[in-house]
């Protein structure tokens, strides 16, 4: 079992950037896809990006295209998401989470949540 733990979260102002990073237990780490997810008050959880187990396959929520990148090191069992560019309606709590084995884009097929990391766009 994976257990994972969200960092990197907190408030910049429109246009700036922030990375998360998310650290992983386990021997298993590469042995699974990942992928970043998100919520906002008042709304349910949304796809936001998704990562092969060895890296070689990304996939992004339209609304972060372009603007957001999905990494990991298996060696360092981290994975990270490098937020550019970002909005207000990028406001969230941030989660990572055990991805399928096949690109998804439905939160339910991800498991083994963290606790998430508040990010906060705003002026």
């Amino acid at each position: 079992q994976v257990q994972l733990v969200e960092s990197g979260g907190g408030l910049v102002q429109p246009g700036g950037s922030l990375r998360l990073s998310c650290a992983a237990s386990g021997r298993t780490f590469s042995s699974y896809a990942m992928g970043w997810l998100r919520q906002a008050p008042g709304k349910e959880r949304e796809f936001v990006a998704f990562v092969s187990r060895n890296g070689g396959t990304t996939a992004y929520a339209d609304s972060v295209k372009g603007r957001f990148t999905i990494s990991r090191d298996n060696a360092k069992n981290t994975v990270s998401l490098q937020m550019n560019r970002l909005k207000p309606e990028d406001t969230a709590v941030y989660y990572c989470a055990v991805g399928p084995p096949a690109i998804s884009r439905r939160p339910e097929e991800y498991s083994n949540w963290g606790q998430g990391t508040q990010v906060t766009v705003s002026s």
